[in-house]
């Protein structure tokens, strides 16, 4: 059942992406023959063939456009599914505008004004989905353009659902109660509207377009009976995974010879990718070094005047695939600071620190050594705090998936800790955090990670 506002959503997405193509297509016309940045030896097309031919351009851009997936469009579609689609449909776009042009001869009588339409038709169609995914969300934020749910189960991963729902206004997706065969007396403050059997007659009631499943993983036999009985219906069905384990990861499915796969783990480090965070790594903390030279050459004199001791910590850490290293810090406690304790957690108002040392671990000062560990290959600026080996014992055997953390470098500062999830924290919270950043890793967000660290993430209240 494909309702008419949908309808009108993808119409209005077909006529702005026509016009975005159209005016990419004047626009590289402009930037080739008018603006002389780029010379040219034959004469320019002609202004007048330039707007014939914009209707075949239109035509082969609604056939890329539609062959490329342009127009599947959902309530859950992210910016990156919206960028590919963009580049895909811009690709076959300029195969077919070659084709042609290749019989014509005339579409547009220079491939340098083509490619340049290709950069330009890429941003402009990007940049104007953008903008109107921007004004229906926050229609729908605004109670516009609703669709109803109904979440299955009353359990936790339910609740959980039911949050994420009504936090992501922007989705358009309003729950209006669940159903449940094993109602637990924990749920008597959920709207119960009935059993598994009457999502049928729930559905057409209430004009129900979207169903989550939200069952435990041991309740699979309810899963496919839910399934079979919405088989009828003409909703969108949708299992909401029950893994808090593996909270943060971003499941992906792949179809081998019809036997689809669900991947739960899945590390974007590899190949060009860990190349390209190394050089990364390599040019800024060698820049990072320079510059901060005076300060680190002023801090190591004033704990050679404020303690008695080394300048510098070393202290065994694990980072990748839980490989033991050295990491440096300048000192903070005196030196027998372990000697009666052991190694523990440092406390609130510790008195194992110096005077200067408490300023250093607050500002997160005595953590600048560590670029040398990034130089050096055992640490990047960016990833999961490097733990103790005796801490990592006792948190694998008591924290779920805690040894994922080490599928990647350790890091300097990371996604957890520039959202206060260091120090004294939630451990699960951290892992929840890290994971995260492991699966969903880019460039562009470890250079967002280290802006929030200038910003935010060096002072914190839950250094000790």
């Amino acid at each position: 059942m494909i309702q008419r506002r949908s309808q009108l959503i993808i119409v209005w997405f077909f006529i702005s992406d026509m016009l975005a193509t159209s005016l990419a297509w004047l626009s590289s016309y402009h930037l080739r023959f008018e603006t002389g940045w780029i010379p040219f030896i034959s004469n320019p097309v002609e202004k007048d063939n330039l707007f014939s031919h914009i209707p075949w351009v239109l035509f082969t851009a609604a056939v890329a456009y539609h062959f490329t997936e342009q127009y599947k469009i959902n309530r859950m579609r992210r910016m990156r599914e919206e960028a590919f689609c963009s580049v895909k449909g811009t690709f076959f776009l300029l195969l077919l505008l070659l084709a042609v042009d290749f019989f014509r001869k005339d579409l547009s009588g220079s491939r340098v004004m083509v490619a340049i339409f290709g950069i330009l038709n890429f941003l402009f169609v990007f940049f104007v989905r953008q903008i109107n995914w921007k004004l229906i969300r926050g229609f729908r934020s605004r109670g516009f353009d609703q669709s109803f749910a109904i979440i299955v189960g009353t359990g936790r991963v339910a609740r959980k659902m039911a949050s994420i729902l009504k936090e992501n206004s922007w989705l358009g997706i309003k729950n209006i109660g669940y159903v449940e065969d094993q109602v637990s007396p924990f749920s008597k403050d959920l709207d119960v509207m009935g059993k598994f059997e009457d999502l049928p007659e729930l559905i057409k009631q209430y004009t129900v377009s979207n169903v989550f499943i939200a069952l435990p993983m041991n309740r699979y036999d309810d899963v496919r009976k839910v399934y079979e009985i919405l088989s009828d219906t003409f909703v969108d069905v949708r299992l909401a995974a029950d893994v808090p384990e593996l909270a943060g990861l971003a499941l992906s499915t792949v179809d081998v010879d019809g036997m689809p796969l669900i991947s739960l783990k899945e590390n974007p480090h590899f190949g060009l990718n860990v190349m390209f965070k190394r050089s990364m790594d390599i040019i800024l903390s060698l820049v990072g070094i320079i510059l901060i030279s005076p300060l680190l050459f002023t801090i190591a004199i004033l704990i050679k005047l404020t303690s008695r001791g080394p300048v510098f910590y070393s202290q065994e850490r694990c980072g990748l695939n839980g490989k033991p290293f050295q990491m440096l810090k300048f000192r903070s406690m005196k030196v027998d600071a372990e000697n009666e304790t052991g190694a523990v957690w440092a406390a609130k108002n510790d008195d194992r620190r110096t005077i200067l040392g408490t300023f250093l671990r607050k500002t997160s000062i005595d953590e600048l050594p560590q670029l040398f560990n990034v130089l050096q290959g055992d640490m990047s600026l960016v990833g999961p705090r490097p733990e103790r080996p005796v801490f990592i014992d006792k948190f694998r055997k008591t924290i779920p998936n805690y040894m994922a953390r080490h599928t990647v470098k350790a890091g300097i500062t990371g996604w957890a800790q520039v959202h206060g999830w260091r120090g004294n924290t939630s451990l699960r919270k951290r892992l929840q955090y890290d994971l995260y950043y492991i699966t969903h890793w880019t460039p562009w967000m470890d250079i967002r990670i280290l802006w929030m660290t200038i910003f935010k993430g060096m002072i914190h209240r839950n250094a000790y």
